[in-house]
Order: structure tokens, then sequence, then C-alpha cells
């Protein structure tokens, strides 16, 4: 009923009397294997060092092991990265910006259009033709299209004019 096993609720209950479980609380003993405190300023010396502050531990450990050297493993540089609350974007790059996407509203018919090149496979594998399509925001008409067997810019022009003659003096805005 209680999902535990028969042995957990034993050790719960010792001398009769319920007792918490001891596992969050408890003392553990450091491992053998732990870095000492050197051996983890050893590996910010060389995260902190002019050759390796830019790149990554990802980067600086197989720099490491082709030279021969092996500090530690790459997630043993991460963990102690983090510890020192150093485990920041490394390198030349900006942070990416996140920017909202333009939101299209379209008062009436052809007020916006936007333009699509779907691939469409041809009769041999790995042979495709190009649908250039046209769309109306606002109604979600397709107002001008063709098929091509090559993708240029020239192409996508010759669709755009061809549906831009049909309309007799409106000029929509039009997205790529």
């Amino acid at each position: 009923m209680l999902k535990i096993s028969t042995k957990t609720f034993e050790r719960w209950r010792s001398d009769g009397e319920s007792t918490r479980d001891k596992w969050k609380s408890a003392q553990r003993s450091k491992p053998s294997f732990a870095l000492t405190q050197l051996e983890e300023k050893e590996v910010l010396d060389i995260c902190h060092s002019e050759e390796f502050s830019t790149l990554p531990p990802a980067q600086i450990v197989p720099i490491l092991a082709d030279r021969g050297r092996y500090v530690a493993s790459e997630s043993t540089f991460y963990r102690i990265l983090r510890r020192y609350k150093e485990n920041i974007r490394r390198g030349r790059s900006k942070r990416p910006t996140k920017r909202k996407a333009p939101q299209l509203v379209a008062s009436a018919p052809n007020d916006i259009w936007a333009t699509d090149i779907t691939w469409l496979p041809g009769p041999v594998v790995g042979m495709f033709f190009y649908l250039y399509a046209i769309i109306d925001i606002y109604s979600r008409k397709i107002v001008g299209f063709e098929v091509y067997e090559v993708e240029s810019s020239e192409n996508l022009r010759n669709v755009l004019s061809k549906a831009i003659s049909k309309l007799k003096g409106i000029k929509p805005k039009i997205f790529l």
C-alpha cells in the first residue's frame, strides 16, 4: 500500500518507534578518487589561462589529451566551473538574443503576400522540381504559382511580376 519495501519499513520502525528516513541527512565519506583542492585549483588555472579562457571544457580536454596531459574528465571540468559559478558562456560570441517573430496582420485582400518555394520530388531520386507559390495572407488564396526545374531568384521575380500584373494598380507588401 505504501509502495516501499518491507525492509525499509522495518528500518523506520526500529525499537517500536517511528523514525524518519535518514538518507538525506546521512554522513557520507569523501570518495578516495575525488580531486584534492590543489587539483581543483589546477583545473581552474587551466580554464583561466590565456590559451583556454575562451574555450569550453569540451574543447579544452581533447587539446590537453593531444598533448599527452590528463588533468580531469570533461564532466569534472564542468562540475568545478559550476561549483565556482564560472560556468558562463565562454568565448568571444555574444549570447543569442530572443526576438519575437513579426506578426503579419492583413486588413484586406491583397494587403500582404507571402512567398514560398516547395521542393517536389522528380522522376529520378535526387531530382526535384521547385514550386514557387504566392499566398494572400488575408484570404489564404494562392495568387500566383509556377513550377521550375531550378531554384533561383529570377524565377521568383517572374512569378511575382505575373501576379502583380493581374492586380491593376494595387501594390501588396511582399514577404519572402
